[in-house]
């Protein structure tokens, strides 16, 4: 099973090469932001969780993904660069 930094990694890669500004949080200044923040090349902000496969996020995790949600942006969680890549073209 893939370490949830090798997904982390993949994730922001594909984003990085797809024209996004990609920035990777190891350390924020409150529980729960997500692992992934980026502007996207049409200027909208997005925050992925990411998560081992079979793993899901926090109460907490999931609050903040709502909170992006409804200031305008782009959140979700994944498990695999996949899944990343489906809601990416559902979008």
């Amino acid at each position: 099973m893939p370490l949830e930094q090798a997904i982390q990694a993949q994730i922001s890669s594909y984003m990085s090469k797809k024209g996004f500004y990609v920035v990777k949080v190891i350390t924020a200044n409150r529980a729960g932001v997500p692992d992934i923040v980026a502007c996207a090349p049409d200027g909208r902000f997005w925050a992925v969780e990411v998560k081992r496969p079979g793993q899901k996020p926090s109460k907490l995790q999931l609050a903040h993904l709502r909170m992006v949600t409804k200031a305008g942006g782009v959140a979700l969680w994944a498990d695999s660069l996949e899944e990343f890549i489906n809601f990416l073209e559902a979008v």
